[in-house]
């Protein structure tokens, strides 16, 4: 019989070494986010996430107790990211033009950062889920709060009005980002980004500001 190599195997237990929980907790749900994304929800299996992650299968269970708590978790971290990503881009300026270009490169950003995220986030096949749906309605109204915020105080619209045009603005930046993914490079970021900045600029500065805002 022939000596086994135990290269491999030492490789591997290196591999499973153990981990600060945190540290594990963001190697699974990378490897989550892999899968999902390539495979779906309902095709992707816990084996093939942990073997993407390299641990095994009741380390990951010790993790996430369900595939759906596992989606759920993935879900939560990139919705964070992508709603602070926006709030920090309203943030960043007091210029009103300024603030929706950078509104826009935060979109396009997340794209160019965080694709497999992205379509998580726009093209789940688990949309119906109430727990997912629940959560990708958050994620729109937390962006849409930062945009109708200052859509109000500049512009004195009720609270209802400012959140229907923050919806539009925040709907105009995801569809069109989702457009620019699936086309590949057809245009640069640079450009699409530019683009839709203008669009969006032309249309809602034509509501007038508030009088008694000194802008």
């Amino acid at each position: 019989m022939l000596p086994v190599s135990t290269d491999n195997l030492d490789s591997k237990s290196e591999n499973r070494a153990r981990l600060p929980r945190d540290e594990r907790r963001a190697q699974l749900l990378a490897a989550a986010l892999e899968v999902f994304t390539a495979a779906g929800y309902h095709a992707a299996a816990m084996d093939d996430i942990a073997d993407r992650a390299n641990v095994s299968k009741p380390v990951l269970y010790q993790h996430f107790p369900s595939k759906l708590e596992l989606y759920l978790a993935v879900l939560d971290v990139h919705i964070d990211s992508l709603v602070f990503a926006i709030q920090t881009a309203i943030a960043s300026t007091p210029d009103n033009s300024s603030r929706v270009k950078a509104t826009i490169d935060a979109y396009f950003g997340f794209i160019d950062s965080e694709s497999e995220a992205f379509r998580l986030l726009f093209e789940s096949d688990m949309s119906v889920e109430p727990q997912v749906r629940e959560r990708l309605n958050r994620m729109t109204y937390d962006c849409a709060a930062a945009v109708s915020a200052v859509i109000s105080l500049d512009t004195g619209l009720p609270r209802e009005a400012s959140m229907i045009l923050a919806i539009g603005v925040i709907g105009s930046a995801q569809i069109t980002a989702r457009h620019w993914l699936d086309r590949d490079g057809k245009l640069n970021r640079e450009q699409a980004a530019n683009l839709v900045t203008n669009l969006i600029w032309r249309g809602i500065s034509g509501f007038p500001l508030n009088q008694n805002e000194n802008k």
